[in-house]
């Protein structure tokens, strides 16, 4: 017998404990650290970009081409993609969990490298890019002049040069985006003089192309060589250019008569942003942005510290006055709240070792129940290193529940063997011998009871099973060592450490006292309700009616939000609003955070021209930095309560529509923690059909309760110009229509020509017409054409224009023309209920597909999976306590206590109003294990007694009387390990406390009812089964 082998060997248990320490240790010391596993699903991004083009030729000439061909890839869960009037296209598809995010990169390549050639020759020439990136903002690095004298472009070019290339070969970085654009060479062409000179555009780029231009000119004196051949040198030819001057100085046209025009005659050249689409301001001075996002299966904390050190080396070389910031960075908060939750499990460690102490009453006995503690939570470190886990929020979780549960275990067998050397006289070591075979079997049954509840768990799909199994794997390696550990070291320790009997002291004696009045009243109350055993089985039946209506009177969510220190603030004026008006807006904004909310925030980095909705003069973006959490305790300055202030204050602008929101709560599952669904156009019937539908639905959708705010994620369609060719015209005036579409996208939208050397680094060259060629329409008028005789025909000779409408940005998903919406769930609603109704609401539109994606997809597949999720785990727990006992009514008196626990959990959920989600169901996992192991513990000590010739009613009082005092007592340690997470501070508290008022919950119903009922449960139970074994 293991116990008896170990028992007689005390130092070969205690060098095994000691290696497995070290082992955890080391373990520790290397595990990697992080807020949440890999929940969200992984993801690929693919880009393009055209220059010059709207959103709706974006998506006609590149986006569908490139979406076409993203088929037959494995493991795809759902793709979408936007097309924007800056000519970007965007192409991001998900994977299900667990699939490799390098094999998805590659089969995304090779799947769209075929149609590579399709793309038009501009997107050919900048590049289709594929990442592996989350594609949400997890960081946001500012740089900003405090002295005021570098303006936004000059920022902007120090970061592209100096900052982005070196973040970018961090490992963990998927994508970055700089906000802003580095210098170029501009050459504003002016259709007056082009005419003049018998000039268009391509003539301009044409020339610069021939003098900007290095030439492999190979070599003099290469092998082989004639005899006596002594020179042998290099040839180069040509040079790119590089400053303002040398560009001005370029021919671009010779006549006979030595007469030259020079690119300085026909354009202005400045060094200038290769875009003029957005600029930036941190806290009112000039500055460049730069988002983060994380490449799929990083490690965010891992990432930002080698972020934070690459930057700290760089702030050394900065100009005078240039200073980095980080307006938004949830490091700060992931490490805060795995810090304050290691503080918790310390805490709990320390209050269950005093209820111990209480109970044992002596150092000697409350001793050996605290080794194991370490020597169990170390060696549940070495499995999840073994298992290739991490230190996050839901593994530390499992260890603080673990530890209320894994001290039961030594309780369990320091309690026994105190009472058997009480009680019958015995040394340390036989009473330890004796005592192992008396509750080896209830311990193991205890053991995988508990397993048998978080096992199923973590065999759940998407991102909810990735949750679980961080979960219900650490707990069960916590149970599974905490039973070796009991069998192996625990009695061995007894062996070694406990005294018989010494005198028990004044404060002991009196607790004792208690306790027996408390157990003489308690076998008083259970005899009579054996008696009127009827009674109880209705009281039991009400019990369970009452607690399923309070379930079903639950909001359901995902995950709680949490004041992670950051905001971020959406700005939208009206359509044709342009971007000095947004920046009046955006200063108010400004203004307000950094004058009402001076005491909470740190930083304001507002970005002009783009949000995410799309781009436009009248968009812009905000992202505040909080400040710490210790500077701001109390309820009103809580990120929450400062989002509401705001939104209060801002709803008072009629100009602008301003929405501030806290961050997603997982990173790469979309930016916000409301309903996020898409409508699909399933007919193909056009952009004006979705526009129409979701007008519709956003009328319709006042009527619901449980949504607010429906709205959609891209910006109306704007006006546009449509220029119409008349073919015939052109062709009679002797144009040919390349010539034609070369000289608008030239003149209006810029063309990229190729690049030059700024201080050393390669630049790109642009041309384009001056802004004063092309302020209005009729400006098209300006710009001429050369055609076959060599003379300049004017657009006005073949060209007119119109007005039409188009959108700034298209999106599609899976494939079909979609609009993404969005929502929030209204405050007293949950999350499961608004999503019925934005199902019903959409259902009702003929043509039109919903799909939901990020948040509210995981949490579509988890609400059809957590009812299974119970009804599997009573399921296991029935056969593995069946198999245990041989006895079908062992196990079913245990599950008679399922409920009793239970109900306790939603009670108190339901009074202190937390919602039905990822981490109540944890909670109530947790109870049905604590339930279950006490009633465990009376069911088979009634059992024993029986089994020696006692009547059941006989044996469930001993039972009853024997485990009452075991029973408290680990219901009280496990009680008091939860009880630093219902008073949890700071960084994180939300989740915290929602996980210890439902267990605590639990524990409280759990151990009262159980105790009360199961006595009555198990007579009435032994006797049905044995009158159907006799009959």
């Amino acid at each position: 017998m293991l116990s008896k082998f170990f028992i007689q060997r005390p130092i070969f248990a205690s060098v095994l404990a000691i290696i497995v320490m070290a082992f955890g240790i080391f373990s520790v010391l290397n595990l990697p650290v992080e807020r949440y596993p890999d929940i969200a699903p992984p993801k690929i991004t693919v880009s393009a970009s055209y220059s010059g083009a709207d959103a709706q030729t974006v998506e006609q000439s590149v986006t569908q081409i490139l979406e076409q061909q993203i088929q037959g890839i494995d493991n795809l869960l759902y793709f979408s993609s936007t097309s924007d009037s800056s000519g970007r296209s965007r192409i991001t598809i998900s994977f299900e969990n667990g699939t490799n995010p390098d094999t998805a990169q590659v089969q995304v390549q090779n799947s769209i490298s075929g149609v590579i050639r399709r793309l038009p020759d501009e997107v050919q020439r900048q590049g289709v890019t594929v990442s592996k990136s989350l594609g949400d903002t997890f960081m946001v690095v500012g740089l900003y002049d405090s002295t005021s004298k570098s303006g936004n472009i000059e920022l902007s070019d120090y970061l592209s040069t100096h900052v982005v290339d070196d973040l970018n070969r961090i490992e963990g970085v998927g994508e970055s985006d700089v906000f802003g654009s580095q210098y170029a060479m501009r050459i504003w062409l002016n259709p007056e003089k082009l005419k003049q000179y018998n000039l268009m555009p391509s003539d301009v780029a044409n020339a610069i192309t021939a003098q900007n231009t290095q030439v492999a000119a190979g070599a003099i004196g290469d092998l082989p060589v004639i005899d006596g051949q002594y020179l042998n040198t290099k040839v180069t030819a040509g040079s790119r250019l590089k400053t303002v001057e040398d560009f001005k100085n370029i021919v671009v046209k010779a006549n006979q008569t030595a007469s030259y025009v020079y690119l300085k005659d026909i354009a202005r050249v400045e060094l200038g942003a290769e875009n003029y689409q957005s600029f930036n301001t941190i806290n009112g001075y000039p500055a460049a942005g730069l988002g983060i996002s994380l490449s799929s299966g990083a490690n965010a904390i891992q990432t930002s510290k080698l972020i934070h050190q690459t930057l700290d080396q760089l702030t050394t070389k900065l100009p005078a006055g240039y200073k980095i910031v980080y307006p938004r960075d949830n490091t700060p908060f992931v490490q805060e709240s795995i810090k304050e939750v290691v503080k918790t499990l310390i805490e709990a460690i320390i209050l269950v070792i005093l209820v111990m102490f209480l109970f044992l009453q002596s150092w000697r006995a409350t001793l050996i129940p605290s080794i194991t503690v370490p020597v169990v939570i170390l060696g549940t470190f070495a499995v999840l290193y073994v298992l290739g886990f991490s230190i996050n929020t839901l593994t530390l979780f499992a260890l603080v529940l673990a530890i209320g549960l894994l001290v039961d275990d030594a309780i369990v067998v320091v309690e026994n063997v105190e009472r058997l050397m009480h009680e019958q006289h015995l040394t340390p070591k036989e009473a330890a011998i004796e005592s192992m075979g008396e509750i080896s079997s209830a311990l193991i049954g205890i053991t995988l009871v508990l397993t048998a509840v978080f096992i199923p768990m973590s065999f759940l799909g998407g991102s909810i099973g990735v949750i679980y199994r961080q979960f219900s794997i650490t707990l069960v390696a916590a149970m599974a060592l905490s039973l070796v550990v009991a069998l192996v070291l625990t009695p061995a320790l007894c062996a070694l450490i406990l005294k018989p009997n010494p005198e028990s002291k004044r404060w002991a004696v009196w607790f004792n006292k208690k306790i027996d009045q408390l157990k003489n009243q308690y076998i008083k109350i259970v005899q009579t309700s054996i008696r009127y055993s009827k009674s109880v089985i209705v009281i039991f039946v009400a019990l369970i009616a009452v607690f399923a209506l309070f379930y079903n009177g639950l909001k359901s969510g995902f995950i709680p939000k949490e004041d992670q220190g950051i905001l971020s603030v959406q700005i939208k004026l009206v359509d044709s609003a342009p971007i000095s008006q947004s920046q009046k807006i955006g200063e108010q904004v400004r203004q307000y955070f950094l004058t009402q909310e001076d005491k909470n925030v740190d930083l304001v980095l507002i970005r002009y021209g783009r949000n995410y909705s799309g781009t436009g003069q009248n968009l812009a973006q905000g992202f505040i930095a909080l400040k710490p959490w210790d500077v701001r305790t109390g309820k009103e300055n809580s990120a929450d309560a400062i989002q509401k202030r705001a939104m209060k204050y801002f709803s008072q602008f009629n100009n602008a529509q301003i929405n501030v929101t806290l961050p997603a709560s997982v990173n790469g599952l979309g930016q916000t923690d409301g309903l996020d669904l898409w409508i699909q156009d399933l007919n193909g019937q056009g952009q004006d059909f979705l526009d129409n539908t979701f007008r519709q639905l956003q009328t319709q959708s006042k009527s619901y309760t449980s949504f607010e705010n429906f709205d959609k994620q891209s910006t109306n369609s704007k006006a546009n110009l449509n220029i119409k060719i008349d073919q015939k015209q052109a062709l009679a005036n002797g144009l040919e229509l390349p010539a034609i579409n070369n000289t608008l996208s030239s003149a209006w939208g810029g063309t990229y020509v190729n690049d030059f050397i700024d201080r050393g680094r390669i630049k790109r060259v642009m041309i384009q017409g001056d802004a004063e060629f092309r302020s209005k329409p009729e400006d098209l008028y300006n710009w001429s054409v050369r055609n076959n005789q060599n003379e300049m025909v004017p657009f006005s000779s073949f060209a007119n224009f119109s007005w039409g409408g188009a959108p700034e940005i298209v999106k599609r998903y899976m494939g079909y023309s979609a609009l993404q919406l969005q929502a929030d769930v209204a405050s007293g609603s949950s999350s499961g209920q608004a999503m019925k109704d934005v199902e019903q609401l959409v259902n009702q539109q003929k043509d039109v597909g919903l799909a939901w994606t990020g948040l509210s997809f995981e949490e579509q597949k988890s609400t059809n999976q957590a009812v299974w999720l119970y009804l599997i785990s009573a399921g296991f727990i029935f056969l593995c306590l069946a198999a245990l006992y041989e006895s079908l009514s062992i196990p079913a008196a245990v599950m008679t206590s399922i409920p009793l626990g239970v109900g306790g959990s939603v009670i108190f959920s339901y009074i202190f109003g937390l919602p039905n989600d990822v981490y109540f169901q944890i909670a109530l996992l947790t109870t049905i294990g604590l339930s279950c192991k006490n009633a465990i513990l009376i069911v088979e000590f009634a059992a024993l007694a029986q089994e020696k010739g006692k009547s059941a009613i006989e044996a469930a009082l001993e039972g009853a009387s024997l485990r009452l005092r075991p029973i408290l007592m680990t219901s009280l340690a496990f009680g008091a390990g939860v009880i630093p997470l219902v008073f949890a501070q700071g960084a994180g508290a939300v989740s915290r406390q929602e996980i210890g008022i439902s267990i605590l919950g639990g524990v409280m119903f759990g151990t009262v009812l159980v105790l009360f009922f199961i006595p009555v449960m198990y007579v009435l139970l032994r006797s049905l089964f044995r009158s159907k074994a006799t009959s």
